[in-house]
């Protein structure tokens, strides 16, 4: 392993040569001498000692290795991190900052455009824990349903136990919307209000238990650990301050909100009102303020505790097909391997990528629309190849247009090889 703190931009994780089809990892004597491409970061394993020396630009241009377009969040998710993980490190240094606002982040945004490839794709590279969940499965305390509070105790699990590793991870809360509430109810709202309540402490600066109190087990464990005499392994708390809380949603509707503040405002830099009439959503979520959020029902005090705000911009046919072309994570290098693995070789045209990307504009579902279209054109050809000759194809236009037509002009081509090869031996062999 190499002696380079975790976050410098050569610190060893899977390190790779390039953009090749085929990656794999170095040992470390080769890694070592393995000099990366200029823009290229390599991601960067946990460490006891949190050390961060990026830049935010180093951050974007790692983030466009895995997710394509969002040039906005990617720059403002940047610097926020930036900021965030650089005031850790001079906490950390002994050099403690006062009145220090944490500057944790909302995105929004339609479905499948990269919010969480883009939270996790950060939080490898600068070598921290990183906890994602779903906003609708929590509930107020005290109710059924899951405490906010076993988000803080699931980066501790992620960080293997180290509670000082876990205190500066990331916490990463999606459909955050979700937990708006819509007019005056005649109940209480534990799942909306309530869990917004609850999240204050934890995005400024709360104490969690590592054990949960309706975790029998693990007090049991404690008190045993505490009657034996051996102490507390760690410490019974665990302090949020140096946490980073992202949230993120779709935030469906809100638009309408914000072309209704915008029409009655008529700010003169937005032009005429039939302008802001045919504005599209992302132009509109880009003009959000937190007065839309409130409108829309998130509490006050929990929308100022997200002081960075981003709006993500909707995918169309060009972006899905960079997604597929240039995406280091994209579903082409999946289907190779899953066509390799029975000896297949699967060749994407850009033609054929280009019809998959407009098929999956056609699902509203962003890049999630990919894999739908993908396992729809792939689907008979996955069944059937691996147990026909057939050992390479391509994919073209035709073959996304009409699987089933493709699939049927691949197993004759083969079928006539073989009569073709079979004939010509049999010729042969009475020639002789």
């Amino acid at each position: 392993m190499s002696s380079l703190p975790s976050g410098h931009p050569n610190a060893l994780g899977p390190v790779t040569r390039g953009p090749s089809k085929t990656r794999r990892s170095l040992p470390s004597s080769e890694a070592e001498s393995v000099t990366p491409k200029p823009g290229i970061l390599e991601t960067a394993a946990p460490t006891e000692e949190f050390s961060f020396e990026l830049k935010p630009r180093e951050i974007a241009r790692h983030l466009d290795r895995f997710v394509i377009g969002q040039a906005e969040a990617k720059k403002v998710l940047s610097v926020a991190l930036c900021d965030h993980f650089q005031h850790v490190r001079r906490c950390l240094a002994g050099e403690e900052a006062m009145y220090y606002q944490k500057q944790n982040v909302l995105l929004l945004g339609p479905t499948g455009v990269g919010k969480t490839h883009l939270i996790r794709s950060a939080a490898e590279l600068i070598g921290v824990p990183f906890v994602k969940a779903d906003a609708t499965k929590f509930s107020e305390t005290g109710y059924v349903g899951g405490d906010v509070d076993d988000l803080v105790r699931d980066l501790v699990r992620k960080a293997g136990g180290n509670v000082k590793k876990a205190s500066y991870g990331i916490i990463y809360l999606d459909e955050v919307d979700k937990l708006a509430t819509r007019g005056e109810g005649g109940g209480r709202d534990v799942s909306g209000r309530g869990v917004q309540t609850n999240l204050l402490k934890l995005m400024e600066d709360g104490d969690v238990p590592i054990v949960s109190p309706n975790d029998m087990t693990g007090q049991i464990q404690s008190a045993m650990s505490t009657l034996g005499g051996a102490g507390s392994a760690q410490p019974e708390t665990i302090n949020t301050r140096h946490i980073l809380f992202i949230v993120s949603g779709a935030f469906a509707g809100m638009e309408h909100l914000i072309r209704d503040r915008l029409s009655h405002s008529f700010e003169e830099s937005l032009g005429s009102k039939s302008k802001i009439v045919r504005m599209k959503a992302d132009d509109l979520f880009a003009q959000s303020m937190t007065a839309d959020f409130i409108q829309y029902g998130l509490e006050p005090e929990f929308v100022g505790r997200l002081p960075v705000r981003v709006a993500c911009h909707g995918l169309d046919t060009g972006h899905l097909f960079d997604v597929l072309r240039r995406s280091e994570s994209s579903l082409v290098r999946q289907y190779e391997r899953a066509f390799e693995a029975y000896g297949i070789q699967a060749e994407f045209t850009d033609a054929g990528l280009r019809h998959l990307a407009e098929l999956a504009a056609g699902e509203n579902t962003g890049a999630r629309g990919l894999m739908t279209v993908c396992e729809r054109v792939f689907r008979d050809l996955k069944f059937a190849l691996p147990s026909s000759r057939v050992r390479s194809f391509k994919v073209t236009q035709e073959l996304v247009a009409d699987p089933a037509g493709g699939l049927k002009r691949l197993l004759a081509s083969v079928r006539k090889s073989v009569s073709s090869l079979a004939k010509s031996t049999s010729r042969s062999g009475s020639e002789t």
